[in-house]
């Protein structure tokens, strides 16, 4: 009998679907000079590096998040397996203790008591009112409840001495990698990376290694002691809730592309390549589509998805895949309004190429229009497509962000930096402020957005014509 059932979700498809396209354009990228020089000048790039590993940590915790299945429960022998109705995910699993400490209500982080009094009885002194003790946060503690900054600290300090051993480790395997049987010539791999001519920016990835491990390493140590980054209304721990955000910013960003992406190539490259009526068509329908407010467009769409969400409830077994039907509905909407950009800028670019000598000729030798452009066409505006994606993918995680907290986000259950901000903003409004829920979840996605786009930049200036 097995302890867990394994649970497949259309946002998981996808998601390891833009893995395996991630490995299979890695591929064509490896058998394509051109191209594989611009990302070896990605790769030498020391801001692009620094912000590709703050993506890569995301999007491990992205990729732990879609593993998901449901534990069995307590039967008697011989009886047909029932597993419960809570889907879960590698992640939760490795979360385990954030996920099921749960406080009764608010409380800061690193407190021992919660953030309102109480009413308690107290022997002796009757019915007072006081701050109630966390039943899970500062425990090891005690009564020495004034000794946490000391126990803290010297718990973060241990933390940091792991990390810098588990990154003395790393460096060790980033120096033999940037040795590379040219060691007698060049010197040792470390010195290479000190003098920064290894090809690849290995000094910034270290660095910002280090900085990651010496964050992370610490934080997930007191975790497991104190709620570093306090409790929630219902006493849910934050880092919890950050994490658990991380899918839904990387699905909403990448997924979205995903539905953008075709449409807008075909139409952008079509209308710039054949003009006339057809440029006419295409062009008074990108340009209605934006004459409408994005806003509004998305509001009417999540509004109809969610009726019939709510009149087809036999469609879900469990309440995970009724949130992913309405993610996904939200990607496939920001997809159909998020086209009109990329299509305006690859019928620009294709206007432009047709009317070089190459593709003059291709015409003349009665070459077929449509084997122009996959063969000329298309290669020569994939630079634009990857630029315009990767900066495209900040912009639309501020987006969810921004949908959720106007209701039109995500499903309620789901947790995202979106629904995060949204309801701390009835906490900004109590008295004392519980300020800790927002600021983490701006924190969280604040980085997440800034690595983007120096990455995006990065890819920008690799792949500018005239850089090359």
């Amino acid at each position: 009998m097995t302890g867990f059932q394994v649970v497949v979700l259309w946002s998981d498809i996808l998601v390891w679907l833009l893995v395996a396209s991630g490995i299979g354009l890695g591929v064509l990228v490896a058998r394509s000079p051109p191209l594989l020089a611009a990302w070896r000048r990605v790769g030498a790039s020391r801001t692009g590096m620094a912000s590709a590993t703050v993506l890569f940590a995301f999007i491990a915790v992205g990729l732990l998040d879609s593993l998901h299945y449901r534990v069995a429960l307590d039967g008697k022998p011989g009886q047909k397996v029932q597993y419960g109705v809570e889907v879960l995910s590698v992640l939760d699993a490795l979360a385990a203790p954030l996920r099921t400490r749960n406080e009764k209500t608010y409380s800061e982080p690193f407190a021992t008591r919660l953030y309102a009094k109480e009413t308690m009885d107290v022997p002796g002194a009757g019915a007072v009112r006081d701050y109630p003790r966390l039943k899970h946060g500062g425990k090891h503690l005690g009564e020495r409840e004034d000794e946490v900054a000391a126990d803290a600290g010297f718990t973060a300090l241990r933390g940091a001495a792991l990390a810098f051993a588990v990154w003395l480790g790393l460096a060790g395997i980033a120096a033999a990698l940037a040795g590379g049987g040219t060691a007698a010539v060049d010197g040792p791999g470390w010195q290479r990376i000190w003098r920064g001519d290894a090809g690849f920016a290995w000094d910034a990835v270290l660095l910002t290694l280090l900085l990651m491990l010496l964050i992370a390493v610490p934080l997930f140590w007191l975790s497991g002691q104190y709620h570093v980054f306090g409790t929630d209304k219902v006493g849910q721990d934050v880092l919890y809730q950050v994490l658990k955000s991380v899918r839904t910013a990387l699905i909403i960003g990448l997924v979205t592309t995903l539905v953008m992406l075709p449409v807008a190539v075909l139409l952008g490259i079509v209308a710039g390549y054949f003009r006339g009526w057809v440029d006419d068509v295409i062009q008074y329908l990108y340009t209605v589509l934006n004459s409408i407010p994005g806003v509004l467009l998305i509001a009417a769409a999540v509004l109809m998805m969610q009726v019939v969400i709510d009149t087809h409830p036999q469609w879900f077994s469990t309440a995970a895949e009724r949130a992913d039907l309405r993610l996904l509905a939200l990607c496939l909407i920001l997809g159909v309004t998020s086209w009109t950009g990329l299509c305006r800028l690859l019928r620009g670019e294709t206007l432009k190429l047709r009317e070089l000598e190459y593709i003059q000729a291709a015409q003349a030798f009665g070459v077929s229009s449509w084997r122009i452009i996959l063969r000329h066409i298309l290669p020569n505006v994939m630079h634009i497509v990857i630029i315009a994606l990767v900066m495209d993918f900040s912009g639309l995680v501020l987006a969810e962000a921004v949908l959720s907290y106007v209701g039109i986000g995500v499903d309620p259950t789901m947790t995202s930096f979106g629904t995060m901000i949204n309801n701390a903003r009835m906490e900004l409004g109590r008295e004392p402020v519980v300020w800790w829920s927002l600021a983490a979840a701006f924190s969280a996605m604040f980085i997440l957005v800034l690595a983007a786009n120096l990455f995006a930049d990065a890819v920008r200036d690799a792949f500018d014509p005239r850089a090359a």
